[in-house]
């Protein structure tokens, strides 16, 4: 996954060029989530991550968390953004390889519970891919809510899990993951048991009753599961992270701290 320095341009000068990059990446998406046009949780990574720490970034899309997250770790860290649908994976890819961030890692696969081959559904509408409501197939038990797609097309795509993952890569420990994936988190958590029991890592989830459903999930399970395990729930408010107790229709995304951790 490493990257080999341009001919001619020196290490030290390369990883200042790669720094500034990816702090001007950094500094338009945290303005982007001033405004909410990207999400405003951004605004407060600050307050979870450390330099050198190990970032799980799991549905990253087109990199609005890998960016920041990387920025806040730094080249002691490392951040590992994982994005199963081919076009997202392919601009995520592209980003990284401009930044020239060595400790950004990017992998064209979902996690789950089983890794293998499995099927993905992706939905269109006035032909044109909705990755938003693209969704794995294993262990799906209806399609959802009615929405208006006047087309889907089924994707295989690679499935791996996390506690694999860290044990191929020698990842030791991983201090923070953030999962988006249309309603598959409680598949995202189950393929990673010993990550979870050993490093206790810092959660942000996005969780969407909508999306749950098609699992045979609701929200109240995955709050119920982490709340078996220690972990607090948090929402971003008022700019800052406010304790809450359950999931508020408009809102998105859930910060989850294990017993021991807190806030910086």
């Amino acid at each position: 996954m490493s990257r080999t320095p341009r001919a001619g341009v020196a290490p030290a000068r390369q990883r200042t060029i790669s720094t500034f990059r990816l702090s001007a990446l950094d500094l338009m998406l945290r303005g982007c989530a001033t405004l909410y046009i990207s999400e405003p949780e951004l605004l407060g990574l600050a307050q979870l991550v450390q330099p050198g720490d190990v970032c799980l970034d799991i549905g990253a899309a087109y990199g609005m968390y890998t960016y920041p997250l990387a920025a806040l770790v730094g080249p002691a860290g490392q951040v590992h953004s994982f994005e199963p649908l081919p076009n997202p994976y392919r601009i995520l890819a592209a980003g990284r390889r401009a930044s020239g961030a060595d400790h950004i890692h990017v992998y064209n696969a979902a996690l789950g519970p089983v890794a293998g081959s499995h099927l993905m559904t992706l939905p269109y509408r006035f032909g044109l891919p909705i990755h938003t409501w693209a969704h794995l197939q294993i262990g799906l038990q209806r399609h959802g809510r009615k929405v208006s797609f006047s087309s889907s097309r089924t994707l295989t795509v690679q499935v791996r899990t996390v506690d694999e993952v860290c044990a191929r890569q020698g990842i030791a420990h991983v201090n923070f993951m953030k999962v988006d994936v249309e309603g598959f988190e409680s598949g995202v958590l189950t393929g990673a048991q010993r990550i979870l029991e050993q490093c206790r890592p810092t959660l942000l989830l996005e969780i969407i009753d909508r999306h749950l459903e098609k699992y045979g999930m609701t929200s109240d399970d995955i709050v119920g599961y982490l709340r078996k395990r220690d972990y607090a729930m948090y929402a971003w408010a008022s700019g800052r992270w406010v304790r809450v107790d359950k999931v508020a229709a408009g809102r998105r995304n859930y910060l989850f701290l294990a017993d021991k951790a807190r806030l910086y």
